[in-house]
């Protein structure tokens, strides 16, 4: 772990619902492929419902796990603050 790296920070995937974890890997998945990770996109990709999708986002942004941006295009999110490295 880096030496000014907060233990605080550190996320746990096993508080994650089985719904916020499918969202947050969608999300990721978004990102590598420098797409927005916005409700409709998620919802599509997870084959869930949008509103239970904007819940767990919101869960996730609360949380840290996401970081809320506001575009033209609508409420987009970003991955949060990690300390791993997605190699696809």
């Amino acid at each position: 772990m880096p030496e000014n790296h907060d233990v605080h920070d550190v996320h746990d995937v096993q508080e994650l619902t089985d719904d916020e974890a499918t969202v947050y890997e969608v999300a990721a998945a978004l990102a590598v492929d420098d797409r927005p990770a916005t409700v409709e996109a998620v919802a599509e990709l997870a084959g869930m419902p949008q509103d239970d999708v904007r819940h767990c986002l919101e869960k996730l942004s609360d949380a840290g796990w996401l970081v809320p941006k506001d575009s033209r295009d609508g409420r987009v999110f970003a991955l949060g603050r990690h300390d791993w490295g997605l190699e696809y």
